[in-house]
Protein backbone atom coordinates (compact mmCIF):
# COMPACT_ATOMS: atom_id res chain seq x y z
CA UNK A 1 0.00 0.00 0.00
CA UNK A 2 1.59 3.13 -1.41
CA UNK A 3 1.87 5.52 1.19
CA UNK A 4 -0.05 8.65 -0.06
CA UNK A 5 2.75 11.94 -0.21
CA UNK A 6 1.36 14.67 2.40
CA UNK A 7 2.04 17.79 1.31
CA UNK A 8 2.16 20.80 4.21
CA UNK A 9 1.52 23.88 2.76
CA UNK A 10 3.35 26.91 4.03
CA UNK A 11 0.66 29.51 5.43
CA UNK A 12 1.40 32.86 3.43
CA UNK A 13 2.99 36.22 5.24
CA UNK A 14 0.10 38.81 6.41
CA UNK A 15 0.82 42.23 4.35
CA UNK A 16 2.92 44.99 6.23
CA UNK A 17 1.03 47.98 7.77
CA UNK A 18 3.07 50.03 5.63
CA UNK A 19 1.99 48.07 2.48
CA UNK A 20 -1.62 48.51 3.38
CA UNK A 21 -1.27 52.19 3.90
CA UNK A 22 0.40 52.50 0.74
CA UNK A 23 -1.41 50.21 -0.74
CA UNK A 24 -4.90 51.37 0.55
CA UNK A 25 -6.58 54.48 -1.68
CA UNK A 26 -8.91 55.55 0.95
CA UNK A 27 -5.74 55.89 3.06
CA UNK A 28 -4.15 58.10 0.33
CA UNK A 29 -7.49 60.23 -0.45
CA UNK A 30 -7.64 60.79 2.97
CA UNK A 31 -4.50 62.35 3.44
CA UNK A 32 -4.85 64.30 0.37
CA UNK A 33 -7.86 65.85 1.22
CA UNK A 34 -6.36 67.07 5.30
CA UNK A 35 -3.82 68.48 3.33
CA UNK A 36 -6.05 70.38 1.04
CA UNK A 37 -8.34 71.77 3.87
CA UNK A 38 -5.28 72.97 5.90
CA UNK A 39 -3.83 75.11 2.99
CA UNK A 40 -7.52 76.13 2.42
CA UNK A 41 -7.81 77.27 5.71
CA UNK A 42 -4.34 79.01 5.94
CA UNK A 43 -5.30 80.93 2.82
CA UNK A 44 -7.80 81.98 4.59
CA UNK A 45 -6.68 82.83 7.67
CA UNK A 46 -4.23 85.22 5.84
CA UNK A 47 -7.18 86.64 3.71
CA UNK A 48 -8.72 87.64 7.28
CA UNK A 49 -5.68 88.77 9.29
CA UNK A 50 -4.79 90.95 5.90
CA UNK A 51 -8.48 92.75 6.27
CA UNK A 52 -8.39 92.86 9.57
CA UNK A 53 -4.91 95.17 9.64
CA UNK A 54 -6.66 96.97 6.93
CA UNK A 55 -9.58 97.50 8.76
CA UNK A 56 -7.39 98.32 11.93
CA UNK A 57 -5.64 101.38 9.71
CA UNK A 58 -8.91 102.68 8.24
CA UNK A 59 -9.88 103.20 11.92
CA UNK A 60 -6.86 104.99 12.96
CA UNK A 61 -7.09 107.11 10.10
CA UNK A 62 -10.40 107.88 10.45
CA UNK A 63 -9.20 108.70 14.55
CA UNK A 64 -6.75 111.05 13.30
CA UNK A 65 -9.46 112.49 10.86
CA UNK A 66 -11.63 113.56 13.70
CA UNK A 67 -9.22 115.03 16.39
CA UNK A 68 -8.38 117.45 13.65
CA UNK A 69 -11.63 118.00 12.60
CA UNK A 70 -12.01 118.35 16.55
CA UNK A 71 -9.09 120.71 17.31
CA UNK A 72 -9.84 123.01 13.97
CA UNK A 73 -13.15 123.85 15.62
CA UNK A 74 -11.40 124.49 18.48
CA UNK A 75 -9.22 126.89 17.08
CA UNK A 76 -12.27 128.38 14.88
CA UNK A 77 -14.70 128.90 17.94
CA UNK A 78 -12.03 130.71 19.53
CA UNK A 79 -11.31 132.92 16.70
CA UNK A 80 -14.85 133.37 16.50
CA UNK A 81 -14.51 134.87 19.87
CA UNK A 82 -11.51 136.96 19.74
CA UNK A 83 -12.28 138.63 16.68
CA UNK A 84 -16.16 138.51 16.12
CA UNK A 85 -16.21 142.26 16.25
CA UNK A 86 -13.04 143.04 14.39
CA UNK A 87 -15.18 144.17 10.98
CA UNK A 88 -17.70 145.67 12.93
CA UNK A 89 -14.71 147.54 14.56
CA UNK A 90 -12.71 148.79 11.95
CA UNK A 91 -16.26 150.20 10.06
CA UNK A 92 -16.51 152.42 13.53
CA UNK A 93 -12.87 153.56 13.52
CA UNK A 94 -14.35 156.08 10.65
CA UNK A 95 -16.86 157.40 12.99
CA UNK A 96 -14.23 157.96 15.49
CA UNK A 97 -11.90 159.62 13.29
CA UNK A 98 -14.50 161.71 12.58
CA UNK A 99 -15.62 162.72 15.74
CA UNK A 100 -12.03 163.59 17.13
CA UNK A 101 -12.14 165.91 13.87
CA UNK A 102 -14.69 167.70 14.90
CA UNK A 103 -13.41 168.05 18.20
CA UNK A 104 -10.06 169.12 16.96
CA UNK A 105 -11.58 172.03 14.84
CA UNK A 106 -12.97 175.28 15.74
CA UNK A 107 -16.03 176.06 14.18
CA UNK A 108 -19.60 177.27 14.29
CA UNK A 109 -22.85 175.61 15.44
CA UNK A 110 -24.01 175.25 12.00
CA UNK A 111 -20.75 173.81 10.60
CA UNK A 112 -20.56 171.47 13.85
CA UNK A 113 -24.26 170.08 13.27
CA UNK A 114 -22.96 169.29 9.83
CA UNK A 115 -19.93 167.04 10.94
CA UNK A 116 -22.17 165.49 13.50
CA UNK A 117 -25.00 164.95 10.72
CA UNK A 118 -22.14 162.94 8.56
CA UNK A 119 -20.69 161.25 11.55
CA UNK A 120 -24.30 160.22 12.66
CA UNK A 121 -24.43 159.05 8.53
CA UNK A 122 -21.20 157.07 8.71
CA UNK A 123 -22.53 155.12 11.88
CA UNK A 124 -25.65 154.14 10.61
CA UNK A 125 -24.48 152.69 7.72
CA UNK A 126 -21.81 150.44 9.33
CA UNK A 127 -24.14 149.58 11.71
CA UNK A 128 -26.64 148.67 8.85
CA UNK A 129 -24.18 146.60 7.07
CA UNK A 130 -23.84 144.10 9.92
CA UNK A 131 -27.68 143.80 10.39
CA UNK A 132 -28.66 146.24 12.64
CA UNK A 133 -31.49 147.97 12.16
CA UNK A 134 -33.45 151.02 14.16
CA UNK A 135 -36.88 150.85 15.44
CA UNK A 136 -38.59 154.05 15.17
CA UNK A 137 -42.33 152.86 15.34
CA UNK A 138 -43.94 156.21 15.16
CA UNK A 139 -47.28 157.04 14.19
CA UNK A 140 -47.13 152.80 13.46
CA UNK A 141 -49.10 150.76 15.43
CA UNK A 142 -47.87 149.00 19.22
CA UNK A 143 -46.41 145.89 19.04
CA UNK A 144 -45.20 144.38 22.32
CA UNK A 145 -42.91 142.40 20.82
CA UNK A 146 -40.89 145.26 19.74
CA UNK A 147 -41.88 148.17 21.87
CA UNK A 148 -42.56 149.42 25.43
CA UNK A 149 -44.86 151.18 26.68
CA UNK A 150 -43.68 154.01 28.65
CA UNK A 151 -47.41 155.65 28.89
CA UNK A 152 -50.41 156.20 27.11
CA UNK A 153 -52.34 159.58 25.90
CA UNK A 154 -55.34 160.29 24.88
CA UNK A 155 -55.14 161.12 21.41
CA UNK A 156 -58.33 162.45 18.97
CA UNK A 157 -56.20 162.25 15.77
CA UNK A 158 -54.47 159.00 16.14
CA UNK A 159 -56.66 155.26 16.23
CA UNK A 160 -56.23 154.07 19.81
CA UNK A 161 -52.96 151.77 20.28
CA UNK A 162 -50.86 153.37 17.76
CA UNK A 163 -47.36 155.26 18.88
CA UNK A 164 -47.61 158.91 19.25
CA UNK A 165 -44.21 159.49 20.49
CA UNK A 166 -40.76 157.60 21.04
CA UNK A 167 -38.90 157.96 23.55
CA UNK A 168 -36.20 156.11 22.81
CA UNK A 169 -35.13 154.57 19.58
CA UNK A 170 -34.84 150.24 19.77
CA UNK A 171 -32.99 148.27 17.51
CA UNK A 172 -32.86 144.63 16.25
CA UNK A 173 -29.79 142.36 14.82
CA UNK A 174 -30.61 140.22 11.91
CA UNK A 175 -34.38 140.44 12.64
CA UNK A 176 -33.65 139.97 16.70
CA UNK A 177 -34.68 142.23 19.53
CA UNK A 178 -31.91 143.59 20.97
CA UNK A 179 -33.27 146.80 22.58
CA UNK A 180 -37.58 147.45 22.21
CA UNK A 181 -38.44 150.71 21.48
CA UNK A 182 -39.24 152.91 24.38
CA UNK A 183 -42.92 154.36 23.32
CA UNK A 184 -45.94 156.61 24.52
CA UNK A 185 -49.48 154.80 23.22
CA UNK A 186 -52.60 156.57 22.09
CA UNK A 187 -55.52 155.53 23.62
CA UNK A 188 -59.30 156.62 22.73
CA UNK A 189 -60.05 160.67 23.65
CA UNK A 190 -62.99 160.85 25.88
CA UNK A 191 -66.42 161.27 24.39
CA UNK A 192 -65.84 165.25 24.93
CA UNK A 193 -63.17 165.34 23.00
CA UNK A 194 -63.79 162.89 20.22
CA UNK A 195 -67.18 163.31 20.71
CA UNK A 196 -68.15 159.33 20.82
CA UNK A 197 -66.92 156.23 23.69
CA UNK A 198 -63.52 155.18 22.61
CA UNK A 199 -62.18 152.11 22.32
CA UNK A 200 -58.77 150.44 24.15
CA UNK A 201 -57.60 147.39 22.88
CA UNK A 202 -56.86 144.78 24.45
CA UNK A 203 -52.97 143.89 23.35
CA UNK A 204 -51.33 147.19 24.91
CA UNK A 205 -48.76 146.53 28.05
CA UNK A 206 -48.20 148.48 29.66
Amino acid sequence: MEKEATTQETPAAAPSLDAATKDSPSASEGGNQWGAQDNDLTRKLEEWRSKADSHWQDLLRARAEVENVRRRGERNVENAHKYALERFASELLPVKDSLELGMAVDSDVARLREGMALTLKILTAAMEKFGIREVNPVNERFNPELHQAMSVQPSATLPPNTVSAVYQKGYTLNERLMRPAMVIVSQAAPPSESGGPGEILGDLVV
